[in-house]
C-alpha cells in the first residue's frame, strides 16, 4: 500500500472505510459561514514560528511556551492558525464559523444522529474562541465549530506591517479522503456546495472543490489514502505578492520550502505556489479565483486527463503533491489510521498525464498538427 506522510511518522494501518453511503440526518446542519481556522500540531514550535511569522508574515496574536496563535492582515478574529507544541505533526482541527449560537446546538444533533463522537467545550478549545464543538467526522477528520470570538484589531490599514508578500485572510482547507463521491454526499448535507470537480470518462469523480463563503472552495475533497490534510491556504491581494514570497525564500536560501509553482491553476483560476513547512505541512498561497455566490453557480468539470485542471501552463505536477500529506488527530490527539482508495487513485492516473496528456482535446491537437504540416508543404 502506498503512502506518505508529513514527517515520516504515520503507518497505514489496514482499515478500509466504509464504502455505504453516509446516510442524510433528519436534523438539519449547522449554518457555515466560512473555513476560520486550521489547528497544527508542530515538533519545534520555535522553527515553526519563524517561518509562518518571519517569513511568511503572519501576526502573532498570542503566545505561550506551548502555542502560538496567528493571524491573517485583514482577520478581526483571534487567529486563524494555532501551532501546538506535541510528539507528531498532524492537524488537529479544521474550524469553521458558524451563523449563531444556535447552530452549535444543531452541530451536535446532526453529527450525534450520524453516529460520530461528538464533544463540546462551552469555555472553547483555543484562546479566543467561546463555546464549541469538536467532532470526529463520518470521514474521521477532526472538525470543529464555533460562533463566539473574541475580536482583535483588523490590520488592513496598518500599511507599515504590510510585507510585499501580504497574507490578507485564510481562504481555504484541502482534505484526502479515499471515497470522494461520498464526502461529497456527506458534505453536501452539510450544507456545502460543489463549484468545480475533476472525473473521468465513467464520470468517476476524483476532486470536488466546495464552498459556503462565495469563492471557489472553503475546503476541496481530494481521492487518496486518508483522512489526511493535503493544504491548508492563505490568500494574498495580486500575484506579484506570490513572487515576492519566492524571492524572499531564495534570499533566505530557503528555495527548498518550494514545493510547486508558482502557476496558475486551471481548478479556481488562481494564481499559486505550494511550500512546505518545517514538519512538512503543506501550505498554499492563493488568489484570485472568482465568485460563486449566485444560487445558479454552474459547476465546472474538468477532464482527469488534462493537465490544465491542475497547472494552467501545462506543467508537470511533482508526484510529492500527489502521494505526501499530514495525518489527521481523533479528539484524543491521536493519529487517525489510513484507509486506502480502492479505486485507481488519482496518482495513477496523472503523475503520467500531468506531463504527457494533452492539453488541447487530442482530436484538436491532431488537427492543428495536421493544418500545420499541410502549410509548410505548400
Amino acid at each position: 500500500m502506498s503512502t506518505s506522510s508529513t514527517g515520516g511518522n504515520g503507518a497505514t494501518h489496514a482499515l478500509p472505510p466504509s464504502r455505504a453511503v453516509i446516510p442524510t440526518p433528519t436534523a438539519a446542519p449547522p449554518d457555515v459561514l466560512r473555513c476560520a481556522y486550521m489547528e497544527i500540531v508542530v515538533t519545534d514550535l520555535r522553527r515553526s514560528r519563524d517561518f509562518y511569522v518571519d517569513v511568511l508574515g503572519l501576526v502573532v496574536t498570542e503566545e505561550d511556551e506551548d502555542v502560538v496563535y496567528l493571524r491573517t492582515l485583514e482577520e478581526f478574529i483571534h487567529h486563524n492558525l494555532v501551532l501546538r507544541q506535541g510528539p507528531v505533526a498532524a492537524v488537529a482541527a479544521f474550524s469553521y464559523r458558524v451563523r449563531a449560537p444556535e447552530d452549535l446546538d444543531r452541530a451536535v444533533a446532526f453529527y450525534s444522529e450520524l453516529g460520530c463522537r461528538v464533544e463540546r467545550n462551552r469555555e472553547g478549545y483555543t484562546r479566543g474562541v467561546g463555546d464549541s464543538v469538536r467532532v470526529e467526522d463520518p470521514l474521521g477528520f477532526p472538525y470543529e465549530f464555533f460562533h463566539e470570538v473574541e475580536h482583535v484589531e483588523r490590520l488592513a490599514w496598518r500599511y507599515e506591517l504590510h510585507t510585499p508578500g501580504a497574507l490578507v485572510r485564510l481562504d481555504h482547507f484541502n482534505q484526502v479522503t479515499p471515497d470522494v463521491p461520498r464526502a461529497v454526499g456527506y458534505m453536501e448535507d452539510l450544507g456545502f456546495r460543489v463549484t468545480e470537480d475533476i472525473q473521468d470518462e465513467q464520470g468517476t469523480v476524483y476532486a470536488a472543490w466546495m464552498r459556503r463563503k462565495p469563492t471557489v472552495h472553503d475546503t476541496a475533497m481530494t481521492g487518496g489514502d486518508g483522512p489526511r490534510m493535503h493544504h491548508v491556504a492563505f490568500a494574498t491581494h495580486e500575484k506579484h505578492n506570490i513572487i515576492a514570497i519566492c524571492d524572499k525564500l531564495g534570499a533566505l536560501r530557503l528555495s527548498d520550502r518550494i514545493e510547486r509553482g508558482p502557476g496558475r491553476h486551471g481548478v479556481s483560476n488562481a494564481f499559486y505556489l505550494y511550500l512546505r513547512d518545517p514538519d512538512g505541512h503543506r501550505v498554499e498561497i492563493y488568489t484570485q479565483d472568482y465568485y460563486t455566490g449566485d444560487p445558479d453557480n454552474p459547476v465546472v468539470t474538468w477532464d482527469v486527463h488534462d493537465n490544465q485542471r491542475r497547472d494552467w501552463w501545462g506543467n508537470p505536477v511533482v508526484p510529492s503533491w500527489y502521494t505526501d500529506a499530514s495525518l489527521v488527530l481523533d479528539l484524543d490527539g491521536n493519529p487517525q489510521p489510513l484507509a486506502a482508495r480502492e479505486e485507481d487513485s488519482e496518482m495513477a492516473v496523472t503523475i503520467g498525464a500531468d506531463g504527457f496528456s494533452y492539453t488541447r482535446p487530442p482530436q484538436e491537437a491532431e488537427t492543428e498538427a495536421g493544418e500545420y504540416k499541410l502549410g509548410h508543404q505548400l
